[in-house]
């Protein structure tokens, strides 16, 4: 599935977390994206080439996530960025996760392209 051209919609909680084999299945479809504690998280770590190159993703990843109204938690380390995605209403994985992910990663190559 092409997360990237999905929406994400608006989770209040009341719905289940994606279980693991669906979230297994999604990460086949998202480059260098982990599962993390017990796939209730997933998690990617993003290098560049110095710390202006990481600031400017993390300005278009706060674009990204103030648009679909999801957001991911990160920290920077001088050249390295490290995205966790989790849908904190339901204390696990939703598809607005999936969603972000993909969009960040399409994010990531549209810069690379411009370059």
């Amino acid at each position: 599935m092409d997360y990237a051209q999905r929406k994400c919609v608006p989770c209040e909680g009341g719905v289940p977390p994606l279980d693991a084999a669906t979230v297994d299945e999604a990460l086949r479809s998202l480059d260098g994206w982990d599962a993390r504690e017990a796939r209730t998280r997933i998690h990617k770590h993003y290098r560049f080439k110095d710390f202006v190159e990481a600031m400017r993703f993390v300005n278009a990843l706060a674009a990204v996530a103030e648009g679909e109204g999801h957001h991911p938690d990160f920290t920077v380390h001088w050249n390295t960025v490290d995205v966790t995605l989790w849908t904190h209403a339901i204390g696990g994985l939703s598809e607005n996760d999936l969603i972000v992910a993909a969009k960040l990663d399409r994010l990531l190559e549209a810069r690379l392209a411009r370059r």
